[in-house]
């Protein structure tokens, strides 16, 4: 061989090692810039379909909110208005209380020898009434049950709104 040859052979080599390690870094760098272009866009997709799910999910949650709410203000309406009713019904037997239109009578107990009372357990001759013996109570008093009963009356019907409510929100 050449002595010419020989001393430039090993320069020659480290300029072919040289070259064919900066092809490889290039081809390197072409194999995984893909592979990162490809996982960028797979991580983009999937991040597009979860905030389409969230989307999906956060409209559902809104539509079975206003459909919670919708049902609420139809259940208090209707409480409202049974609440109206027997209000209305309570100042009208307060009313017909008042002018003596209707009397407030209790059941009496005719065997009831504790009592005290002998009523008789037949009617008058000239009565109309077949019942049990009653005995008319004072009109202050009836108010004053009427007031009592109308007081349970608004309870039960606010019980029931609550219930209604409770039920509602465990839907």
């Amino acid at each position: 061989m050449n002595p010419v040859v020989m001393r430039f052979a090993p320069v020659f080599m480290l300029v072919l090692l040289l070259s064919a390690a900066g092809v490889t870094w290039k081809v390197q760098d072409w194999r995984y810039g893909k592979a990162l272009a490809e996982q960028a866009r797979l991580q983009a997709e999937t991040l597009r379909q979860l905030t389409l799910s969230s989307a999906i999910a956060q409209q559902h949650e809104t539509d079975k909110r206003l459909a919670l709410e919708q049902q609420l203000s139809t259940s208090e309406q209707t409480h409202y208005r049974a609440l109206s009713d027997a209000q209305r019904d309570q100042d009208r037997l307060r009313d017909r209380l008042a002018t003596a239109d209707v009397r407030l009578s209790v059941l009496l107990d005719a065997d009831d020898v504790a009592a005290g009372c002998a009523v008789p357990a037949t009617t008058r001759p000239g009565g109309v009434d077949h019942g049990a013996p009653r005995a008319r109570l004072d009109p202050a008093h009836a108010q004053r049950i009427i007031a009592i009963t109308d007081a349970g009356d608004r309870g039960l019907i606010a019980l029931q709104a609550c219930q209604a409510y409770i039920r509602a929100l465990g839907r």
